[in-house]
C-alpha cells in the first residue's frame, strides 16, 4: 500500500494536468490510468489524432484545388493510407510519450489499472489498495449511444473506429452535426468519400453564433458535405459489409434512408464514472452521469472531488486543464479559480471555426444592448493570397461600456487568433483596446483589428 497527498483517477488533460501541477506545488501525487499510454481519449484516439488526419487531407486538397493556380504542377499524389495512418500514429506516440517524461521529471507515480473507490480516502487499483487525503475523478467521456443504432466499429462506427477504418470508404453517413461529426466528415470527403451528414437539429454545431454557422454550411456543402436536417435517426442495419441508416424527417415525419460503406455515429459523448463506486460514498450525482461539484470541484463526500467531462460544462480538453490546474492550487491551499466565460472552443476544419464568451442569440434573449464590429477576410491580403477568404471575424460589445462579450471567427488559423480576444476579455478589455493595438502586417490577426474597429468608427479594409 502507498500513501499519497492525492490520487487523481484518469490521464486525460485533465487528469494529468491536475498531477503534474500538484507535484510541482509539493504534494506528492499518484495518478491512475488503465490504458497503456497515457493522456487519455484526447491524446490516444481524439483530439490529437483527429487533428493528423485532418492535416494530411488538409494539404491534400491543396494539391488538387490550389497547388495549380500557385504554379506548381506535376502529377496529383495518392493516398496511401496506411502510411496515413503510420504518421497519425507516430503524432501519438511522440505525445503521449512527453506525458511519461513530464510524470517522471515531476515524480508523478503511474499506478497502472482501472480504479475504483472503496472508501473515503482510499482508491483500489487491481488487487492493491492506495491510500489518499484527496481523491480527484477525473475519468472522463465516452461516446453517447443512440437508440436503434448498434456499434460494432467496423461497419457503424465511433470516433474511436473512424481514426482507424482498414480502409477509406467510398461513402459515409455521419449522424450528428456537431464539432466530432463534422471534422471526421471533412477528413473522408477530401479522401475521396461521399458524405452525408444527418443532423436532428435545423442547424449545425449547436450553441455556436447564427451567423457562423450559416457560413459555415455554406463552405462545407460548396466543399462537397451533403447535408440532411431536422431529420430524427429511427435506426441503422448492416448487410453485406454496408449500413443503411433510417430517418424521420421532424417537418412532416416521412421516412428516408441511406446507404454507405460507413456509418459514423457523432451524438454527443457522456461522463465515464461507472465502476468507480460514487454513489455508495454518497457522491450527488447528476443526470447522464455527471457528478455534481461545489465552485470548489469537491463533491458531497469530503476529499473527493471532479473535474474536466465528469462534471458540468462544454467537454472539452481545455476546460478540463484549467479544472485540473485550479484543483491543484485548491488542494495546494491556494485560491484555483476557472472563468468559465472565456473557455473558447474550436472545429479544426478548413477554414477553421473559433468562439468565445456569448452569442448574438444569447445576447437578443438577454435583452442586452450590444454592438457587433464584423470583417470579412476577403479584405485580409493574407487570407486572399492562400485562398481562405471565405469567413470573418465577429465581435459582439457591450453597447454602452464597449467591454468585449464574445468573439465568433471562421476563416484560417481562427483556433489561434480566437486568443488575443481570449486574453483581452480576461483583462476585461474594450473592442476599442483591440483597434487601438498595432498587429503585423500582413496578418491573419489584422482581421481581428479590423473586426474591433468596425465596433467604432468602422474598419479600415472594408
Amino acid at each position: 500500500m502507498a500513501s499519497f497527498d492525492v490520487i487523481v483517477i484518469g490521464a486525460g488533460p485533465g487528469g494529468y494536468v491536475c498531477a503534474i501541477h500538484c507535484a510541482q506545488l509539493g504534494l506528492k501525487v499518484g495518478v491512475v490510468e488503465g490504458r497503456d499510454t497515457l493522456g487519455g481519449t484526447c491524446l490516444n484516439v481524439g483530439c490529437i489524432p483527429s487533428k493528423a488526419l485532418l492535416n494530411s487531407t488538409h494539404h491534400l486538397h491543396e494539391v488538387h484545388e490550389n497547388f495549380e493556380k500557385m504554379g506548381l504542377m506535376g502529377a496529383n499524389p495518392t493516398v496511401d493510407w496506411s502510411k496515413m495512418q503510420a504518421y497519425k500514429q507516430d503524432v501519438v506516440d511522440g505525445n503521449t510519450k512527453g506525458i511519461e517524461f513530464l510524470f517522471k521529471k515531476n515524480k508523478v507515480t503511474w499506478l497502472k489499472g482501472w480504479g475504483s473507490i472503496p472508501e473515503a480516502g482510499k482508491v483500489k487499483v487491481g488487487d492493491e489498495i492506495h491510500e489518499a487525503k484527496n481523491i480527484v475523478i477525473a475519468t472522463g467521456s465516452v461516446p453517447a449511444s443512440l437508440k436503434g443504432v448498434e456499434v460494432d466499429e467496423k461497419t457503424v462506427v465511433t470516433s474511436t473506429g473512424a481514426l482507424a477504418l482498414e480502409k477509406i470508404p467510398e461513402s459515409m453517413v455521419v449522424i450528428g452535426a456537431g464539432v466530432i461529426g463534422l471534422e471526421m466528415g471533412s477528413v473522408y470527403s477530401r479522401l475521396g468519400a461521399k458524405v452525408t451528414v444527418v443532423e436532428y437539429l435545423d442547424k449545425i454545431l449547436p450553441g455556436i453564433d447564427g451567423d457562423t454557422v450559416k457560413t459555415f454550411h455554406k463552405i462545407l456543402s460548396k466543399q462537397g458535405l451533403e447535408f440532411v436536417m431536422g431529420a430524427a435517426v429511427q435506426g441503422t442495419e448492416v448487410k453485406d459489409g454496408k449500413a443503411t441508416v433510417t430517418y424521420k424527417l421532424n417537418k412532416d415525419g416521412s421516412e428516408a434512408s441511406i446507404t454507405a460503406d460507413t456509418v459514423l455515429v457523432a451524438t454527443g459523448r457522456k461522463p465515464y464514472t461507472e465502476g468507480l463506486g460514487l454513489e455508495a460514498l454518497g457522491v450527488e450525482m447528476l443526470p447522464r452521469g455527471m457528478v455534481k461539484v461545489d465552485d470548489h470541484f469537491q463533491t458531497a463526500a469530503k476529499g473527493i472531488y471532479a473535474i474536466g467531462d465528469a462534471i458540468p460544462g462544454p467537454m472539452l480538453a481545455h476546460k478540463a486543464e484549467d479544472e485540473g490546474m485550479a484543483v491543484a492550487e485548491i488542494l495546494a491551499g491556494k485560491h484555483g479559480h476557472v472563468n468559465y466565460g472565456v473557455i473558447p472552443g474550436v472545429v479544426y476544419t478548413t477554414p477553421e471555426v473559433a468562439s468565445v464568451g456569448q452569442t448574438e442569440e444569447m445576447l437578443k434573449e438577454e435583452g442586452r444592448a450590444y454592438k457587433v464590429g464584423k470583417f470579412p477576410f476577403m479584405g485580409n491580403a493574407r487570407a486572399k493570397a492562400v485562398f481562405q477568404a471565405e469567413g470573418f471575424v465577429k465581435i459582439l460589445a457591450d453597447k454602452e461600456t464597449d467591454r468585449i462579450l464574445g468573439c465568433h471567427i471562421i476563416g484560417p488559423g481562427a483556433g489561434d487568433l480566437i486568443h488575443e480576444v481570449c486574453v483581452a476579455m480576461e483583462f476585461g478589455a474594450s473592442a476599442q483596446d483591440l483597434a487601438l493595438t498595432c498587429h503585423a502586417h500582413p496578418t491573419y490577426s489584422e482581421a481581428v483589428r479590423e473586426a474591433a474597429l468596425a465596433c467604432g468608427d468602422g474598419a479600415i479594409h472594408a
